[in-house]
């Protein structure tokens, strides 16, 4: 077991350098503060784009993970809804300025003063962020949330950034019975899309780059699949989706085509993050229909605390494949491979260190 200001993770050292399992130093103890052992945390691609700094220069030695579920093992004094042997998770973001107006308003995922990331970020006083590839983990009360009691630390952990990346969005926009949502690329965001659009009462369209995950896309609940480039089928949903959801993007993107499947007032809600700009979006196209262009910033606390309640409600749950802890560098390498079906989660096992 780490000393008590200590976890031990696998940390990357350096762009295309192996991830090693080293010990750090875990942020300094205060009053809001609450500690978890982790006993699972999700592989997002997030991680991959960090460890390789596709988003920007990352601060080596990174651990990435910010889809994190443990148990609670010790908490501040003024850590109030959580103590010692509660089950939580956190997410993509651990702190924020608590005083701007986006944080006052309860948008903390968009503060203004900027949000602290979960991992590759500092904490206020100066500290490093570490993420969920690890034994342990402290961050502020603020951004820890208790688990339902019928959702399980695994199936949990990828709610706290696929999860509510894809249901904050559609909540946001309105998703409702009788709307149509189409959902580009059935992975790790897309299969999460697809369950809350369904559970929230729309009909749902794959839209896919080959025939690949048919079968997988009728199993989470898809009421029509189209392949890209099939112009019979792009024909029969033209001008037909109250919302696009973007969760795949390749480099010959036909804007056009997918636009063009959006009745007028839709949306096409861009979940996505390619490391390039986007371009050649024809907006003579937006502004003959009105389509709303827009992005999504994971979710604040109240979003979160919304999104946990209805997956529990409505049966929500990701595909996994599970590794052992120890096996982190063989679930991301699988991860890079495109292997998921559709998140990789990493387990803590007692006898796994």
């Amino acid at each position: 077991m780490s000393a008590s200001g200590t976890f031990q993770g696998w940390a990357c050292s350096g762009k295309d350098q192996p991830l090693q399992w080293q010990e750090l130093s875990l942020k300094a103890f205060d009053a809001d503060t609450v500690e978890m052992k982790i006993t699972h945390c999700g592989i997002c691609g997030s991680d991959i784009h960090t460890m390789d700094s596709g988003w920007g220069p990352t601060d080596y030695p990174c651990v990435v993970g910010h889809e994190i579920t443990g148990v609670v093992t010790r908490v501040g004094d003024n850590v109030k809804g959580l103590c010692a042997g509660d089950r939580a998770g956190v997410g993509a973001q651990s702190c924020s300025c608590f005083q701007c107006q986006m944080c006052e308003s309860h948008n903390e995922n968009l503060c203004l003063k900027g949000a602290v990331g979960t991992y590759n970020s500092r904490w206020p006083n100066g500290d490093k962020t570490y993420g969920g590839y690890a034994d342990r983990w402290r961050g502020h009360q603020h951004f820890v949330f208790k688990l339902p009691d019928n959702l399980s630390n695994d199936m949990a952990a990828t709610f706290f950034c696929a999860g509510v990346t894809t249901y904050s969005p559609l909540r946001r926009f309105g998703v409702k019975p009788g709307d149509k949502v189409g959902v580009i690329g059935i992975g790790g965001l897309g299969h999460f899309a697809v369950q809350w659009a369904k559970a929230m009462g729309a009909d749902v369209v794959a839209i896919s780059s080959s025939e690949r995950k048919r079968e997988d896309a009728q199993k989470l609940g898809c009421d029509d699949y189209v392949v890209i480039g099939d112009s019979d089928g792009f024909k029969k949903h033209a001008c037909s989706m109250t919302h696009i959801v973007c969760s795949s993007f390749g480099n010959a993107f036909d804007w056009k085509a997918m636009l063009n499947l959006i009745r007028p007032n839709g949306y096409f809600i861009m979940v996505a993050l390619p490391e390039t700009p986007l371009s050649g979006i024809p907006a003579g196209l937006l502004a003959i229909r009105q389509i709303s262009l827009v992005g999504s910033a994971i979710g604040s606390p109240d979003m979160i605390r919304e999104m946990l309640e209805f997956a529990a409600q409505a049966g929500v749950k990701p595909w996994l494949n599970t590794y052992p802890m120890s096996e982190a560098p063989q679930a991301v390498k699988a991860m890079r491979e495109g292997k998921a079906r559709y998140r990789i989660i990493l387990e803590n096992k007692p006898a796994a260190m």
